[in-house]
């Protein structure tokens, strides 16, 4: 059915939507403006619920807060969407399924409200930063008819640019387990699975059931569709098939048939092509090899060159945040991993810079939790000083003078954490923040950590 079709097909029809937030108001708002019929059904009660009075007093929508009703279930609807994250064994999930009613995610909506060409990418690790990696290469890339938007659980909703993309335009969408597990006829153009790691098992249930989803993304693809997958993991899955044609890539052996990194050159190469070189691509880290790789077979495979898909990646200095490239000051680089608030984050942060010609200045501390930061040591062997602040300076200042570092400074705040870096530092040193600790014992979010560092950074500059 193409696309004004359906959007035809749901007027007048009645639908209810289950859970709010960012995803259900936007579905809610969407599905009126085609002329559906809408029941909201949140759990929170409605005097706590602002997106539920929102929704009264500027949609005129009809709201049921406060709890989940099974019997609201008696109605004649003709489809149920629930926000990603609503479990399965929600009693109003599990009824529905039992009367037959389709219950769908977002992203199943999307797909059927446009006929634009679907990316979707998913995985348990990688998403986000390949999802704005290809999102900054596609918007760039001149030869390209149309319109990139990206959009899905990377914090725009799926229907607020499904709504608007024409048949020439793309949507890029970054896609959880959740909203997998909530599609039926769901089709991207080209899928890409980053990777797979154990995730989200107390909503899956098991290892089984979270790869079963994340293989969703497939389950519709035909062979004019293409599926991207890791080339060292392909035992992850199984016996599970896909009628896609699978593009392999792989940061540490050749693909032939596929995107892959050359340990000896530091070239990306596409089959037996390069396309660009690692120099031409800021951010560090295996996991960020492999990432490039993945928007690299992408723009491949939809007839960018070369030449357009290294000049969209040469100015991306990764997603806000997340090992971000801040600047370069006196031959010194400058990274922003505020987002790393546990010792997992802070270890790919460390081992991102473990080459030989890597000297770090790590500035680590925060809230102390109580929790042990003994197993950081190991990552630590490019760390050559330390400024450490916050609750949990103490800790890390004692886990740098076991690892022998003896330059280790100890501050209040982030602003004299970075003056204190650059003056601990030499041309050619890498600067990170990845402090292996929330934040709120001095700001109210890892965001706002993480934006004063860059703003010292920038006073640094000057």
């Amino acid at each position: 059915m193409e696309a004004s079709q359906w959007r035809e097909s749901v007027r007048n029809k009645k639908i209810l939507v289950l859970g709010l937030a960012k995803t259900g108001v936007s579905v809610v708002q969407h599905l009126q403006a085609l002329g559906a019929i809408v029941t909201v059904n949140d759990f929170k009660p409605l005097e706590e619920n602002k997106d539920a009075q929102a929704l009264i007093e500027e949609n005129n929508a009809r709201v049921v807060a406060g709890g989940h009703p099974v019997s609201l279930l008696d109605e004649d609807f003709a489809f149920m969407v629930k926000n990603p994250g609503i479990p399965f064994n929600n009693p109003m999930v599990v009824r529905a399924q039992e009367i037959g009613l389709p219950v769908y995610t977002d992203i199943e909506l999307a797909d059927k409200m446009t006929d634009a060409t679907i990316i979707g990418i998913t995985g348990s690790n990688g998403k986000t930063t390949t999802t704005s990696l290809v999102g900054e290469m596609l918007g760039k890339a001149a030869s390209l008819a149309g319109e990139s938007y990206v959009g899905g659980n990377i914090g725009i909703p799926s229907l607020d640019i499904a709504s608007k993309a024409e048949a020439d335009d793309r949507l890029i969408l970054e896609l959880s387990s959740f909203q997998l597990m909530g599609t039926d006829a769901f089709q991207p153009h080209i899928a890409a699975i980053t990777n797979i790691y154990a995730a989200h098992l107390d909503y899956h249930g098991s290892m089984d059931g979270y790869i079963s989803a994340k293989w969703q993304i497939t389950a519709n693809q035909t062979t004019d569709d293409f599926l991207i997958l890791n080339a060292d993991q392909m035992d992850v899955f199984g016996d599970r098939t896909t009628k896609a044609t699978v593009v392999p890539f792989s940061a540490t052996t050749i693909q032939p048939d596929g995107a892959w990194f050359d340990q000896d050159s530091q070239n990306f190469i596409w089959h037996d092509e390069i396309v660009l070189n690692r120099k031409d691509f800021f951010l560090p880290g295996h996991h960020n090899l492999e990432n490039m790789l993945v928007a690299v077979a992408i723009g491949k495979l939809l007839g960018i060159s070369n030449e357009e898909i290294k000049n969209g990646v040469s100015t991306f200095h990764g997603v806000k945040h997340r090992l971000q490239f801040v600047a370069e000051i006196d031959g010194r680089r400058f990274y922003n991993d505020s987002k790393a608030t546990n010792n997992d984050a802070s270890i790919t942060a460390l081992d991102s810079f473990s080459q030989k010609q890597d000297n770090v200045i790590w500035l680590a501390g925060g809230l102390d939790r109580g929790n042990e930061v003994t197993e950081l040591a190991d990552h630590m062997d490019r760390v050559k000083g330390m400024v450490v602040f916050g609750q949990a300076a103490d800790k890390f200042a004692g886990l740098g003078q076991n690892k022998g570092l003896t330059a280790i400074q100890q501050v209040e705040w982030i602003e004299e954490a970075v003056k204190a870096a650059y003056d601990m530092s030499a041309p050619g040193d890498t600067i990170l923040l990845s402090p292996a600790s929330a934040s709120w014992d001095q700001y109210p979010n890892f965001e706002v950590r993480g934006d004063r560092y860059i703003k010292a950074i920038e006073d640094l500059g000057k």
